[in-house]
């Protein structure tokens, strides 16, 4: 994709952004489409020392015919692997050589899970809360007797689906209230994401139970903590994870017309950022104390899902050894890795037995492809077993 100046720029809309060939323009310059709310950083010097090995070499362990070309064939913009506050592997494509922030999509959930344990070892939030306690508009909605915890393991039974390809239904109408698709017209332009949030109903069933991923409910945890520290969302993760931890570069965070973040996915970050943040992760599930992560947070997320709810719930099948807590998913096949998932191929791969972090962009025309998710997840532990 040409620069912001090219003709090809100006065919690049909401209605298009987020498909190919154009995303692979638009997915690291958000900003550009949609509003958005700083999240500065401290611009400390790069976190890691340099200790690349050798293209040809890793390809010719992992079995790859030639890495760039495997890269590729899965719609890369970045590929980055540290272990143990070393950069061992970096890739980018041709068209994401600067340094202007990807977006995550739904990788933000999980820095959203993080944000409320942070501020749940402050004492700002509690997780056994109802929603209605936080947010007293909520209590007719579906998630008025839903508890926090709830929302974030993805146990809420609201009346929603999950459905990326929709242009005419429920979630066509939640992404123009984010601000990421060209007005719904079938409701008043005047809303934004907190009324369509709010105007979910109950399923009738109990919360609690099944595992039912539902991106409004990590928007509604982004509204929650505003409400409970008076501080917009931006300015929290500012405070409580970009700032402590060191980031080199400004993240952002696309927003409503309101100025409502989008909590869920509209994070954009430089991928040494998140893989500063994924190793601060691991190291502190591998034991080791780190400033950012609270030492209870990470022993609840790493221990305290709820198994059958999982398995009994929308993912089984895709990580059948695998857990959901606190908005991160973990999946155990020997060596328990930590994962943070994004639609058309944004990932963080986090392996605390060896310290080894992998973080990948990508521009992938499709928003989900189970098999070819299966097959990287694959990759990322063949990688982390040939650099152990």
């Amino acid at each position: 994709m040409a620069d912001s100046s090219s003709p090809e720029r100006a065919t690049i809309s909401l209605a298009n952004w987020r498909q190919s060939p154009y995303n692979r323009f638009s997915f690291h310059q958000v900003r550009e489409f949609i509003p958005t709310a700083d999240v500065p950083s401290e611009h400390r010097p790069a976190a890691f020392t340099p200790n690349l090995i050798d293209a040809a070499w890793l390809a010719g362990e992992l079995n790859e015919r030639d890495l760039s070309e495997t890269l590729e064939a899965s719609s890369t913009d970045a590929f980055v692997v540290v272990k143990q506050n070393e950069l061992i592997f970096e890739w980018r494509a041709d068209h994401y050589q600067s340094a202007q922030p990807h977006i995550l999509f739904s990788v933000s959930k999980s820095v959203t899970g993080l944000l409320v344990g942070i501020l749940e070892s402050q004492g700002l939030i509690d997780p056994a809360a109802e929603v209605g306690d936080y947010l007293p508009e909520a209590k007719d909605s579906g998630y008025g007797h839903c508890t926090v915890q709830q929302v974030l393991d993805m146990q809420a039974q609201v009346a929603f689906i999950e459905d990326y390809h929709d242009q005419t239904g429920s979630f066509a109408r939640y992404r123009s209230a984010t601000g990421w698709n060209p007005p719904w017209a079938s409701v008043a332009e005047s809303e934004g994401l907190a009324e369509f949030l709010l105007s979910l109903k109950s399923t009738g069933d109990p919360h609690g139970q099944v595992f039912r991923y539902l991106s409004p409910n990590s928007d509604l945890l982004g509204i929650i903590v505003e409400r409970a520290t008076n501080h917009r969302f931006a300015d929290l993760l500012s405070a409580h994870i970009w700032q402590p931890l060191g980031c080199a570069h400004n993240a952002y965070i696309t927003v409503d017309h309101k100025g409502a973040a989008r909590s869920a996915g509209g994070l954009c970050v430089h991928p040494f950022d998140l893989a500063l943040l994924g190793s601060a992760i691991g190291q502190t599930a591998s034991g080791e104390d780190h400033i950012v992560i609270p030492r209870k947070w990470i022993n609840d997320t790493l221990s305290n899902g709820n198994l059958d709810a999982w398995r009994s719930g929308d993912f089984a099948n895709f990580l059948p050894n695998g857990n959901y807590r606190n908005q991160w998913y973990l999946n155990d096949t020997g060596s328990p890795a930590i994962l943070a998932i994004g639609i058309h191929g944004q990932w963080l791969y986090i392996e605390p037995k060896s310290q080894i972090v992998i973080v990948k962009f990508s521009s992938e025309a499709q928003p989900v492809d189970e098999t070819a998710d299966i097959e990287l997840i694959e990759f990322f532990d063949r990688v982390c077993r040939v650099i152990t």
